[in-house]
């Protein structure tokens, strides 16, 4: 039997089945505190010098964010529609998009999933589509360029770099990705957190998960709509959010920024559209669009062995469990970061 779909139309899809798999032991059934509060970033330094203690783990060599960094990085035009943005970042399931000249290649800006949340829905971009597309869908889509939510000015860093430079302007400027420039500001490739938290999986980093969680969660309920997750993501400044019942107290799955950008990028959007109003995909409810399932590790665990979980599942997060299994927080790549700091 299929359920009512909440943009009209007729009856919509069923709510998917629900998986959940543990990187962990968890002694009871996985429930999460019903809480939906902000989690302050800021920035925790630990060691006295306020500097990574990054080279117990990786010698020193020439060239390390070149050798670290991805290259060539994936780029996108300044005049490239939204549509195309987000056609792009679904195909390559990135966090961000390097703006660059497409006939020199210097750079010209920075675009992630997030400004994309932002302009469809979360933010002040999407007074944009308000007002200069009066809530069309196709047209702000179709008929805006990425340099106009793009952040011009980026932190960017050269190809001889050290990783120290890079981890600390991370931290101390609450971003994860950073393009990589040969001398002359040409692109040469990006390093976002994944490249270098990948190279300190498995390896004992002397803190638990428990040490360096973030304890409150912003959470959205499957039955919400994706504009109230994309609202959420823009005001707390988090990128994923667990999904929860529509009681609250059971995790049901995670929706991130790609999540939200895939689903204008891969046309999914349009598949049930009966009118030309965003207003009418953004009804959508969370349930549609999320991430079935969710990954958890004990709070007891080694960060650098929560990172080698986070690789092997392919997943930049993990719910944290204590002893009864109860979820206490979440752990991020940004949190495996800090254990770096440590």
């Amino acid at each position: 039997m299929s359920r009512p779909s909440r943009r009209g139309g007729g009856p919509g899809p069923r709510r998917p089945p629900i998986k959940k798999v543990s990187v962990a032991r968890v002694k009871k059934k996985i429930i999460v505190r019903p809480r939906v509060t902000f989690r302050p970033e800021g920035i925790r330094w630990v060691r006295a010098d306020g500097t990574p203690n990054w080279r117990q783990w990786i010698p020193p060599r020439e060239g390390e964010v070149a050798y670290t960094s991805t290259h060539p990085a994936i780029t996108i035009a300044p005049q490239s529609t939204i549509l195309e943005a987000a056609e792009v970042i679904s195909e390559h399931q990135v966090r961000g998009l390097i703006v660059a000249d497409p006939a020199k290649g210097y750079l010209k800006g920075l675009l992630t999933a997030m400004d994309l949340v932002n302009y469809l829905g979360g933010g002040e971009y999407y007074s944009i589509v308000v007002n200069r597309h009066k809530k069309n869908i196709y047209s702000a889509l179709r008929n805006e360029y990425v340099s106009s939510i793009s952040n011009p000015t980026p932190l960017f860093v050269t190809r001889t770099e050290s990783l120290d430079t890079v981890i600390r302007l991370m931290v101390e400027n609450a971003v994860g990705i950073i393009p990589v420039v040969y001398e002359d500001g040409s692109v040469y490739g990006v390093i976002t957190e994944h490249d270098i938290v990948k190279h300190v999986a498995g390896k004992k980093l002397g803190v638990t998960v428990g040490q360096i969680a973030s304890r409150n969660i912003v959470t959205i309920g499957i039955e919400d709509t994706i504009l109230e997750a994309a609202r959420r993501m823009v005001k707390f400044g988090f990128r994923r959010l667990p999904v929860v019942s529509e009681s609250g107290d059971e995790v049901k799955g995670v929706i991130n920024a790609k999540d939200y950008v895939s689903f204008f990028g891969k046309h999914m959007a349009f598949k049930e559209l009966r009118s030309t109003s965003i207003e009418e995909v953004l009804k959508t409810p969370v349930f549609e669009v999320m991430r079935e399932g969710f990954f958890t590790v004990d709070e007891s665990v080694d960060a650098g062995e929560a990172a080698k979980a986070m690789m092997e599942n392919n997943t930049s997060n993990l719910l944290v469990t204590d002893e009864q299994g109860e979820i206490t927080g979440i752990v991020t790549e940004r949190d495996i970061l800090m254990a770096i700091l440590w």
